[in-house]
């Protein structure tokens, strides 16, 4: 087992180094830089521009010198700490990144723990009442969940809330502690906050993995193994639990890799909506400014998030299903 752990964490570093590549050719792929589309936002305003001087900045951000240059500077800096300054807010990147990166996380780890939470249960209750009055509930509400757009939830209760309730859904924390240090009160009006975005986000996955879960479970109930162990008086729970519901967990595990990054990239519309202070509204607005060190970090740690998942994913996987780690 620690060969295996050893051997997987190796390959992860051949996968970093090619998603740092890969994200530096993302950020350079549009035509043009920022300064290009500085100069196109100056020109529709009626303003005139300078060009002296945006080939003074070109030369002083570097953006002339060879694509191998700018990746090898680019990535050299961040090794050292550095992401260089954000050419839209002339901050530093770290600083810009920093908190809402932290927001996305706490958010996405939320939403995959509210998502096992609901569908592992739910899941297996179907699957064990399957054709009955429950697994017909269920399945109707799964569907709803998978053809509802999230944005459209997240209107929904942003009127219901104003309109029935009086109270401000959005954001991630109340008026008082939006610029307050942190403390234990902060931190109680952060979770309290992060239940509607988390229900908001999870319910199509949500949805997703109980159809999973039952599928996979229907198809292990009905197997030998288990027909002997009930023959043996095994009890009815301690065998679902110990054989089946093991089995059919795989999936559960695996969708670690990619669910956090999706969750981040794939929840921006409502980021948008319910103004949260995380990081895909400034992603999505360095990606259209082509804020190239600002974009390219985002993208980064992206990249660096499924590959930790994915390997957070194989070891729980080779733990979960013995299988996997004998080969």
């Amino acid at each position: 087992m620690l060969a295996y752990i050893l051997r997987r964490t190796l390959w992860s570093i051949p996968f970093l180094i090619g998603a740092s590549f890969l994200a530096f050719v993302i950020i350079q792929a549009p035509p043009g830089d920022y300064l290009t589309t500085y100069a196109a936002k100056l020109e529709a305003a009626g303003q005139s521009v300078d060009t002296a001087r945006l080939n003074s900045l070109r030369d002083r951000f570097g953006l002339d010198e060879p694509f191998i240059a700018q990746y090898w500077k680019w990535i050299t800096n961040i090794l050292r700490g550095d992401f260089g300054m954000s050419f839209e807010w002339q901050q530093p990147v770290a600083d810009l990144v920093g908190e809402r990166m932290l927001f996305s996380i706490i958010l996405a780890l939320s939403t995959i723990l509210f998502t096992w939470a609901v569908a592992l249960p739910v899941g297996v209750y179907s699957a064990i009442r399957k054709y009955t009055a429950g697994d017909y509930v269920v399945t109707v509400i799964g569907f709803i969940g998978l053809a509802t757009p999230n944005f459209l939830v997240a209107l929904t209760l942003m009127y219901f809330g104003v309109v029935y309730l009086g109270a401000d859904v959005t954001g991630l924390f109340s008026p008082q502690y939006a610029t307050a240090p942190w403390s234990w009160a902060k931190l109680l009006d952060l979770l309290s906050h992060l239940v509607i975005p988390v229900v908001i986000i999870g319910m199509s996955s949500t949805a997703s993995l109980i159809r999973i879960m039952r599928a996979n479970l229907l198809d292990e109930l009905y197997k030998p193994y288990v027909t002997t162990a009930r023959a043996k008086g095994l009890g009815e729970l301690k065998l679902l639990l110990k054989y089946p519901v093991r089995l059919a967990l795989n999936p559960f595990v695996s969708t670690i890799g990619w669910a956090f990054p999706q969750i981040i990239s794939g929840s921006t519309i409502v980021a948008f909506v319910l103004s949260l202070p995380t990081a895909d509204p400034l992603m999505l607005q360095a990606l259209m400014s082509q804020d190239m060190y600002l974009a390219g970090a985002f993208i980064l740690l992206l990249c660096i998030l499924s590959i930790v998942g994915m390997l957070v994913s194989d070891i729980l996987l080779a733990v979960v299903d013995p299988r996997i780690r004998y080969n």
